[in-house]
């Protein structure tokens, strides 16, 4: 790749606004950060308004995103929005959520997210048959995030059982391998490339057996994997784990060895204290998803207090309500407004580490998220002259791009030093309204 210069009209760099930033790309990476320039140098690629690192989409289902409206016609809880998603689930090929993948990481580029961590458990055929290639619905989603032009990390997801000692549903067979061990050996065939690391993920204790969760567990740590886990999402999950095993399910995990630093817990919503030592003390993340748990009632998760016990925070857009990084960050802090009734639980510089740096590091890339050599050439550009964002002072850039700004308010995205969005055009997919159409359509046709 020839090297080239961005010049950034600001950059966020961690702590504070900085005007008139120069970024020398070499090889894909940051090879130079120079403030202080006034000008932008001769030849450099000129972007105005606000560059922020790359964002880290941390949890997405990408073929909920088939169900945004359609859930929204009438009432009921989790559990029957549950069986909705269920029947989208059976109508996917290897060929139709790739199409749709495609077209939903488009979507994320479009909102600034550079990296997503897809939390992947729709491996098989209906009924459970294995295709030719037992990875061909994995393998989907990898080669979407490419020609989406973003990186992933795909979080093949183990998925054994319907409930405590319970076989799986007629729709949850395609999910199951029937064993960790036979989970561990399908999913060693995936391989890491440029832009995309693989990882694990235990769906939650309800759906793996306690006495395989260490071999989820073991086959991360060997290879020094993210391991993801929906966690307490639902009362239901924790009065149903206490009735089988006599514990939390942040207890039984903690007991079979799950918990530690390459450790994302996803929601941690109904927590005890006890709870929020095991996750915090052992370095445990957490992965918020706002708009989904609210859209979904789950209810507003201890965030603060797990964060000061030592939890990283990160951010994901999961059920995909809405694809909006920033959004998430707002909702975060606007959430904990309301439950408390005071303001000012993080600062902007706060949730726009958790929505990039903490999320690649949550995701198994290190060195991104970040505007400094070294790292990977990833970032994003937010206008600062929309109805949203015109006003105030650009030094408050931060500030307006948590709680003012939003998705639309994306301008570019580079990733690896390329272009992927510029002027709000995605570059790989030129329409990327008709790409989620087409495939949404092929789905409810």
């Amino acid at each position: 790749m020839t090297p080239k210069t961005y010049w950034l009209e600001h950059a966020w760099l961690d702590t504070h606004v900085e005007p008139g930033v120069a970024v020398d790309v070499a090889d894909g990476r940051v090879a130079a950060v120079r403030t202080d320039t006034d000008t932008p140098p001769p030849g450099a690629e000129i972007l105005r308004g606000l560059t922020l690192p790359g964002l880290a989409n941390t949890h997405s289902h990408a073929f909920h995103r088939a169900l945004r409206g359609t859930v929204q016609v009438g009432s009921g809880t989790f559990w029957t929005w549950r069986e909705v998603m269920y029947s989208v689930a059976d109508r996917l090929t290897p060929q139709t959520y790739q199409a749709l993948a495609r077209a939903v990481y488009a979507e994320m580029a479009l909102a600034g997210v550079t990296a997503v961590g897809e939390f992947h458990y729709l491996h098989h055929a209906p009924g459970g048959t294995p295709y030719a290639d037992p990875n061909a619905m994995g393998e989907a989603l990898i080669e979407a995030a490419a020609e989406a032009g973003i990186r992933i990390t795909l979080l093949d997801t183990a998925y054994l059982s319907s409930g405590f000692g319970q076989p799986p549903t007629t729709h949850q067979l395609r999910f199951s391998d029937g064993s960790a061990d036979a989970w561990a050996e399908r999913c060693s065939v995936l391989k890491d490339r440029d832009h995309a690391r693989i990882g694990a993920a235990i769906h939650s204790v309800r759906a793996v057996p306690a006495r395989q969760l260490a071999t989820v567990a073991r086959w991360a740590e060997e290879r020094r994997a993210p391991l993801h886990v929906h966690l307490s999402e639902q009362t239901a999950e924790n009065d149903a784990c206490r009735e089988a095993h006599g514990c939390t399910p942040t207890e039984l995990l903690a007991e079979h060895g799950v918990l530690g630093p390459r450790t994302t817990g996803v929601h941690n919503t109904h927590l005890t204290d006890q709870d929020i030592a095991l996750i915090g003390d052992s370095g445990t993340g957490t992965c918020m998803c706002p708009t989904t748990e609210r859209d979904l009632a789950d209810g507003i998760g201890p965030a603060v207090a797990l964060q000061r016990r030592g939890s990283p925070l990160s951010l994901g857009s999961d059920s995909h309500a809405v694809i909006d990084l920033l959004e998430e960050a707002r909702a975060m802090e606007l959430n904990e407004r309301l439950r408390t009734r005071t303001r000012g639980h993080w600062t902007a510089a706060a949730l726009l580490r958790a929505a990039s740096a903490d999320g690649h590091a949550a995701l198994g890339w290190d060195g991104a998220g970040t505007l400094e050599p070294g790292a990977l050439a990833d970032f994003t550009t937010i206008a600062l002259d929309s109805v949203r964002t015109a006003g105030p002072l650009p030094r408050l850039g931060a500030e307006t791009a948590v709680f003012a700004a939003s998705a639309a308010d994306v301008s570019h995205t580079v990733v690896g030093g390329r272009h992927v969005v510029r002027d709000g055009v995605h570059a790989l997919v030129p329409d990327v309204p008709k790409a989620l159409a087409d495939a949404v359509a092929a789905l409810h046709g």
